[in-house]
């Protein structure tokens, strides 16, 4: 049995920490149910050839909103997921750092720091978000409450681009099991639809938990 996914990249995490003198970012959204739970949940999901993306755009899915006096959703998640960060009257970041469990990266400046869409707008609006109305799109796009927002780096979130696990997954496998975890979770709490290889690559990556 593997060592759990956020086990193993907390150790790593760790490992980092000490050799450059500092506590490792936590850089996870709220954690998932357990894989049991997770598989069960896969289980359920439609299977269904992608919807067309004929009136797609990412402005369809309004983001980044204010959630609270001056910080807006991705102010909130470099937040929650840095490590001392300090921010302006303005909420945005002047110090911190942040790791980045995708590609088990230290960052130091929040401009090369993304907030990734877990399930991407994309693959969202593919999956059955083409039918919803613009605010329910727009809870999608900034749900703090579920796994779906995450900062990681710049880097990896462009390799990522909309693609699903069938297309990409982070190079950190020891990440594999969260991630499979946290893309079933969200697709299944928004009634969001899978394709037959990419509920076979979930499976797949369970398989790390």
């Amino acid at each position: 049995m593997r060592l759990p996914a956020v086990l193993s990249a907390l150790l790593l995490g760790l490992s980092l920490g000490l050799v450059i003198g500092t506590t490792p970012a936590q850089a996870y959204p709220p954690t998932p149910p357990d894989e049991t739970t997770i598989r069960n949940e896969l289980a359920t999901l439609r299977v269904e050839t992608p919807h067309s993306m004929t009136g797609y755009s990412r402005d369809r899915f309004p983001h980044w909103i204010t959630q609270y006096g001056t910080c807006n959703t991705r102010e909130v998640v470099l937040q929650r997921d840095g490590v001392d960060v300090q921010v302006g009257s303005d909420c945005y970041p002047t110090s911190g750092r942040w790791y980045s469990v995708y590609d088990q990266k230290w960052l130091y400046q929040a401009s090369e720091v993304s907030i990734d869409h877990v399930v991407p707008l994309a693959n969202a609006w593919r999956s059955g978000a083409d039918l919803w109305d613009d605010a329910r799109r727009r809870d999608f796009a900034n749900d703090l409450a579920s796994q779906e927002l995450i900062a990681v780096s710049a880097t990896s979130n462009s390799a990522k681009g909309d693609q699903s696990p069938d297309q990409w997954k982070p190079t950190n496998t020891g990440y594999w099991c969260m991630y499979a975890r946290s893309w079933v979770h969200v697709k299944y709490k928004w009634s969001l639809a899978v394709t037959s290889s990419e509920k076979s690559a979930l499976y797949s990556m369970l398989d790390y938990c």
